[in-house]
């Protein structure tokens, strides 16, 4: 990984200075050509107040003061990508990164800081949802931000992909009106945590294309309607609606076979399953190739996460979100899965 980020700096002409230190140091045009790379994970290590009022979008925040820095970052940072960190002038960042060089991590820290960053007029952002970032076939940058329990927004060469928006559930709100129109709606089901009108009507301009499942399409009078089965070629996005249903005994009435959609989105080559409310069902035993994989956790409405794992091992994604997970315990699914080279990841928000 080191060699990549050496090669990545030299073909845009750019240079490190590292002398005699464990990490590598770039200025403000070499950290930017980072940002939206999917083997590297940007670190912010400021305080969280400073994180709070402005940082790089998608950057994971661990602040390097805290006496467990290094045993968090082992916890949530990948240990075979390289780790993009930067403070507030740099002098924080250097040393986070040599802390975290010396159990093993590549590094990099940006010189000046988030500092320099805005003497650039480089774009900072307030949101804190994370941000994952995937490479298409093509090369291309995919970023996926879980907003939300069902709530995903993805975006992807321009084009703003929303999956189940949902403005308000319970004392949690998204802000869609900081958000740019929406390219692409896709509603699964007509349940509330699922289906909002009032994040749809925020979301849609007249070039937005609205997918739902009949019943809600119905309560719209409004959108492209998919049957499980149905295949669609939106331009560049290919879409085929996946059955969601309950199989267990006593909850089958909560998402009954035949009404409810997942979504299978191919996006430049790129396949994504978004499984919607469902147990493990046998459809998913045809799901092939699946790069990324949404996966609900909250029985007695979805899995139980026995069978969430079942359903990973049929499926097999290359990378794993549990989510609509609710009060779940999620904790004890990475250790079983990740022996079957299964990346499965974390993110609080998807409760």
């Amino acid at each position: 990984m080191k060699r990549f980020f050496q090669c990545l700096l030299a073909t845009f002409g750019l240079t490190t200075a590292c002398g005699q230190q464990n990490f590598e140091t770039t200025d403000v045009q070499g950290f930017s050509l980072l940002t939206d790379n999917p083997n590297v994970v940007i670190l912010d290590v400021r305080t969280a107040s400073e994180y709070a009022e402005g940082h790089i979008e998608g950057a994971i925040h661990l602040d390097q003061g805290q006496s467990d820095f290094v045993e968090q970052a082992k916890a949530q940072l990948p240990s075979e990508k390289t780790i993009a960190v930067y403070c507030k002038r740099g002098r924080r960042s250097a040393s986070a990164a040599e802390r975290l060089a010396a159990v093993g991590y590549t590094c990099v820290s940006l010189n000046g800081g988030i500092n320099a960053w805005k003497e650039a007029y480089m774009p900072l952002t307030t949101s804190t949802y994370r941000v994952d970032v995937f490479q298409t076939k093509s090369g291309k940058p995919l970023k996926i931000q879980a907003l939300m329990h069902a709530s995903i927004r993805m975006q992807f060469d321009g084009k703003e992909i929303e999956i189940d928006p949902v403005t308000k559930l319970g004392n949690r709100t998204i802000d869609y009106t900081s958000m740019p129109k929406a390219d692409y709606i896709f509603v699964t089901h007509e349940h509330a945590d699922h289906y909002d009108p009032n994040a749809i009507a925020l979301l849609s301009a007249p070039h937005t294309r609205l997918v739902t499942n009949k019943r809600c399409a119905d309560m719209l009078s409004a959108g492209t309607v998919m049957n499980n089965g149905d295949k669609q070629q939106f331009g560049d996005l290919e879409v085929e609606a996946i059955p969601a249903y309950n199989t267990t005994e006593g909850h089958l009435q909560f998402h009954p076979k035949g009404r409810d959609n997942g979504y299978l989105l191919t996006i430049n080559g790129l396949r994504i399953y978004v499984a919607g409310d469902t147990e493990e069902i046998p459809e998913m035993a045809e799901l092939k190739d699946i790069d990324i994989a949404f996966l609900p956790c909250n029985q007695p409405y979805t899995m139980k996460t026995e069978q969430l794992i079942k359903a990973a091992k049929t499926i097999h994604p290359r990378v794993l979100f549990p989510y609509h997970s609710g009060q779940t315990n999620l904790s004890d699914i990475p250790a079983q899965l990740t022996p079957e080279g299964i990346d499965v990841r974390l993110r609080p928000d998807f409760q």
